[in-house]
């Protein structure tokens, strides 16, 4: 399933609509397609951890997108770099995207808000779909996740980089993360939310859990130096 396809991608960055379309509407144009291609490749690259490969992927969905001098598009290509930093609990301002807010359409705007968590109740209809019940949970009282939506895996570790931002995580919701980080061979995610789930168990004294995600973790620095990035980052 491509990143296209499961609503992160889709519905903030509709570059390439036409892909699934009949063959009677107009191809898509080639920087829709290069875009798509690069961004594609820096997720997965970043999210593996291999830093000097997605910087470079993100350069030429950048460029790509640039080339239309549209804001709003390289406020949407923006978002989508931060859910996946979200996804990786690398939870900063979404600096890029700020260079272009002013151009952003009011769901790029919402979908902001939201990775900051900032969001209203207005923004909540205006969310891709998958992340629309942790929204609408996150604006309760006392918001407690345990339990992530059904939907693709990026999807799934931004919603929960949101929640654990906003302190609703719960445990159950983070070793779903790991679960999700460690089925995707997402070493830079895996690593990410292991920590998390370690310092947890250090918290609550459970030495025994928290030998055992040591050793998990000692498994993902495995070929870590090759990459020439340092994922405890």
């Amino acid at each position: 399933m491509t990143y296209l396809q499961h609503g992160i991608y889709g519905a903030l960055l509709t570059l390439s609509a036409g892909l699934a379309a009949c063959s009677s509407q107009p191809k898509p144009a080639d920087w829709q397609l290069e875009s798509k291609s690069a961004s594609d490749r820096a997720v997965s690259a970043y999210l593996k951890g291999q830093q000097r490969v997605a910087e470079v992927e993100w350069g030429k969905a950048f460029q790509e997108v640039a080339a239309t001098g549209q804001p709003g598009a390289m406020a949407r290509m923006a978002l989508l770099e931060c859910a996946a930093q979200t996804a990786a609990l690398e939870l900063g301002d979404c600096p890029r995207y700020q260079r272009y807010a002013t151009g952003a359409a009011a769901a790029e705007q919402a979908y902001a808000r939201y990775l900051q968590g900032q969001h209203g109740a207005a923004d909540v209809a205006l969310l891709p779909s998958a992340q629309q019940a942790v929204a609408q949970q996150l604006l309760s009282a006392s918001p407690r996740i345990e339990s992530l939506p059904q939907a693709a895996a990026l999807s799934q570790l931004t919603a929960a980089g949101v929640a654990l931002r906003a302190g609703a995580l719960g445990l159950d919701g983070v070793r779903q993360a790991v679960q999700i980080a460690s089925e995707q061979g997402w070493r830079r995610g895996g690593m990410a939310w292991l920590l998390v789930e370690q310092r947890w168990a250090v918290q609550a004294g459970d030495a025994a859990a928290a030998q055992a995600i040591a050793l998990r973790l000692q498994v993902l620095q495995e070929g870590q130096r090759q990459d020439g990035v340092d994922l405890k980052k």
